[in-house]
């Protein structure tokens, strides 16, 4: 029982009410703007360019530079399940938002975060007939 840290009863009532906030607000922006589903699929007209769902447009973007990119994505989502354990991150003292302690391991994730919305964002509105890149307006 001593290996376990001592927390407060607030930080998680604190993500509880973060997490009620998170899903009425995807419920409330489902509900509101309809899912960008196309027409059935048609095997002699293809639509220029194909693209994956949105979640997924930051692999298509980065493997359309080349193929070999598929690599460092596997290695993200390796390097995103071993966070905890990282080498150099000393254990925290008790369970807050953003120790200090792991600050190494919260400015690698919001690195990488940022790095996906941005190629989401690309291959979203910056990608036209042959994936080339277009301005949208």
């Amino acid at each position: 029982m001593n290996d376990y840290l001592r927390s407060s009863p607030h930080f998680f009532r604190l993500i509880r009410r973060a997490i009620l906030l998170l899903v009425a607000s995807l419920a409330a922006l489902a509900a509101w703007i309809p899912a960008p589903l196309q027409e059935q699929a048609n095997f002699a007209v293809v639509p220029n360019p194909s693209k994956s769902a949105w979640f997924l447009l930051w692999m298509q973007e980065l493997v359309s530079y080349s193929n070999g990119f598929i690599y460092p994505i596997l290695l993200l989502g390796l390097l995103t399940l071993l966070l905890p354990w990282l080498p150099g991150s000393p254990p925290v003292e008790r369970a807050r938002w953003f120790p200090r302690e792991q600050r190494l391991v919260n400015l690698l994730t919001l690195l990488v975060f940022t790095a996906i919305v941005a190629l989401t964002v690309l291959a979203l509105l910056f990608r036209g007939e042959n994936w080339s890149l277009v301005w949208p307006y």
